[in-house]
């Protein structure tokens, strides 16, 4: 049998970036982590083990394209409009103050200005992968922090296409007059190549994804890539186009799961193929500047970062966790690398020192993420700063809640916890709601809410809201490590009032309990209750033995003396009673019902009709006694098969129509 290299060598790359990635799961560290330490163990560099490095650039490119495809995916057109509205001012601060930091100290340092300007764009853009997954592993991503961080990468993705676009011109040498008006040129044709693309295929495509199968998506994803190639622009704008072509219809979720498994396995390669490009000499060589690149990656960027949440008016403690959560080197800015090597920006010596800071930033920032929150030396450094978002925090609202006593402290301003404090003001109850986000704040001293900016994890807001003197506290956060921490705050400031506090999973009930909390109500738990109570009653089950089983379930996890409630029933939903049919009929001054009742007029038994109700001048009589008369001008509901009701319904018409007699 005739062996194929790169077969035996993709083998091999394959066999040991599960090894290693296997190791470094164990250690907590990302999977890219993994692909990228295997590349530079395998590469030229390394162990040598790989010898077509350039046929596994091609996969890798191929890579490039199904990721930027699946990214366009993720953004509709009406999505972004949602996503600039929200995130583009402090993604544009952190992209455009990174950038130009980075470029003007690179031209400081002695570097052109094409290369200058490539290595901002580089350090600019962070890892999604890797604060993803950190972020999703500590249920931060609603967090204030993680809302911004999470705002910010995707602004980041969308900046890499005019990068692309612009990377190929910052090596030309000429006139700036002919750099401008190619660069112009090339940016008119991908605005052309953007509109008529979107424009055509809202039309074209939905009709031919229903022809075709997944093989459509794929031609579709490729094609576009090569559409744009051929007018001078780059595969990943392509790409990208068509993901959001596909995103616009019906088939945007089925084209994801169906290019998935392609993009996960050649999205390997390229981060494989990235960390062949990792010189560990050059560690040797220059431990210097190395060591200053990291540092300008998890010191530099992230002050930027952190100073881009400062202006969102974002809270200290948010702040500080954001930059730590943006200070790494990305995916993309690999991206943009390969493209500056093959365009000529800058040369393999120039850019292995960014590579191996970049690759060492991304091992760390893991690490970095779950150690920042237990540091306040940040967040009391950022505190002079918070003065200038504006909002009147909870100490300058002091003089207010100063005479408060037994009132309501509630920590957290989202969607339950502007209902608590809605619902405390309808019952006459005084509350305090202290809040993180200046955002928040607004809104609920908008709607006249008790809304104030404060952290509660300080005890100088605790005390300002008077919560030694508070009847109850209610912890409503998005940020399960903070909650402890203003649990373990509460407690010593006041340790006898009680605490109910919100958590995602049951298995953390016994961990608050043990830092105080007096009740612990677990999201999946009335959920599981919701949804099991739902089921069984669509499944017609009876509504005692519903009772029932949610007593179990809640005996099993989480009591509650809350009475269940379930969705009313029609006499359709039963399938048992669907011979039954409802009616109504108005009572004729001249019938043979106006005067009788259902007793009289022996309706049940002559006829095999109920009435179940009787409308008289505009209020229900829901449960009429057998010796209710009618009376004219009622309205009468009536329950039975249908040659029942249609026996009952002549006693309820005028004498002179020709009805038989009951």
């Amino acid at each position: 049998m005739t062996h194929v290299p790169l077969i035996d060598e993709l083998a091999v790359i394959a066999a040991v970036s599960v090894i290693i990635t296997v190791i470094l799961s164990r250690l907590k560290l990302p999977t890219v982590a993994g692909l990228l330490a295997a590349g530079a163990l395998l590469g030229p560099y390394g162990l040598r083990l790989t010898k077509s490095v350039h046929a596994i650039e091609v996969l890798a490119e191929v890579g490039v394209v199904l990721l930027l495809f699946s990214i366009g995916l993720e953004f509709s057109l009406a999505r972004l409009k949602n996503i600039f509205r929200q995130v583009a001012l402090g993604g544009l601060l952190q992209v455009v103050g990174t950038t130009v930091v980075v470029a003007t100290i690179a031209r400081l340092a002695g570097q052109s200005s094409g290369r200058a300007v490539f290595y901002g764009f580089a350090v600019a853009l962070s890892s999604t992968a890797i604060v993803l997954r950190a972020l999703a592993e500590r249920r931060e991503l609603d967090a204030p922090h993680g809302k911004f961080i999470v705002g910010t990468l995707i602004f980041q993705d969308l900046c890499v296409i005019p990068m692309v676009l612009v990377v190929p011109y910052l090596a030309r040498s000429g006139a700036p007059m002919v750099i401008a008006r190619d660069l112009g040129l090339a940016l008119l044709k991908a605005t052309v190549v953007v509109v008529v693309t979107i424009g055509v295929a809202r039309v074209l495509v939905p009709r031919a994804l229903s022809w075709v199968d997944a093989l459509a998506i794929l031609g579709l994803c490729i094609g576009t890539a090569w559409l744009t190639s051929l007018v001078g622009l780059s595969l990943a704008l392509g790409a990208f186009l068509g993901g959001m072509v596909v995103a616009d219809t019906e088939y945007g979720h089925r084209a994801m799961g169906d290019i998935l498994p392609l993009r996960d396995a050649f999205v390997s390669i390229f981060f494989v193929s990235l960390g062949m490009l990792f010189d560990a000499r050059v560690l040797v060589a220059q431990p210097l500047l190395v060591t200053a690149l990291v540092l300008g990656f998890l010191l530099g960027k992230g002050v930027l970062a952190t100073l881009a949440a400062l202006v969102m008016r974002f809270p200290a403690r948010a702040a500080f966790l954001a930059g730590v959560g943006l200070a790494q080197f990305g995916e993309f800015g690999f991206v943009l690398t390969r493209l500056a090597r093959q365009h000529g920006v800058v040369d393999d010596a120039a850019i292995a020192p960014l590579l191996a800071a970049g690759v060492i930033s991304m091992f760390l920032t893991p690490l970095l993420v779950r150690a920042a929150p237990n540091f306040r030396a940040g967040e009391r450094l950022l505190a002079p700063l918070e003065k200038m978002l504006g909002v009147r925090s909870i100490d300058a609202a002091d003089e207010t809640v100063v005479h408060l006593r037994d009132h309501v402290v509630i920590v957290g301003f989202g969607l339950a916890g502007k209902a608590a404090a809605r619902v405390l003001g309808d019952c006459g109850i005084a509350a305090v709601v202290l809040e993180l986000s200046a955002d928040n704040v607004r809104k609920g001293k908008a709607l006249g809410l008790p809304v104030y900016y404060g952290d509660a994890t300080s005890e100088e807001a605790l005390r300002h809201a008077h919560v030694e003197h508070a009847a109850l506290v209610v912890l409503l956060m998005n940020d399960p490590p903070a909650a402890m921490r203003v649990l373990d705050t509460i407690r010593r400031v006041s340790p006898n009032v009680p605490v109910i506090i919100r958590a995602k999973y049951l298995l953390e009930r016994e961990r608050l309990v043990e830092l105080g909390a007096k009740e612990v109500v677990a999201e999946e738990v009335e959920g599981a209750v919701e949804v099991i109570s739902r089921m069984l009653r669509a499944m017609n089950v009876p509504r005692n033995v519903i009772d029932a089983r949610i007593r179990s379930v809640r005996g099993e996890t989480q009591p509650s003396e809350r009475r269940q409630t379930y969705p009313p029933m029609q006499v359709g939903d039963v399938p048992a009673l669907a011979e039954l049919r409802i009616e109504s009929a108005l009572v004729h001054e001249s019938s043979q019902a106006a005067g009788g009742s259902p007793l009289s007029l022996q309706l049940r038994t002559k006829t095999g009709a109920l009435v179940v109700g009787i409308r008289r001048r505009g209020s229900l009589l829901d449960h009429p006694a057998p010796n209710e008369p009618f009376s004219a001008g009622d309205i009468v509901y009536l329950v039975g098969t249908n040659d029942a009701v249609r026996a009952a319904m002549p006693l309820f018409d005028p004498v002179s129509t020709d009805a038989p007699e009951p």
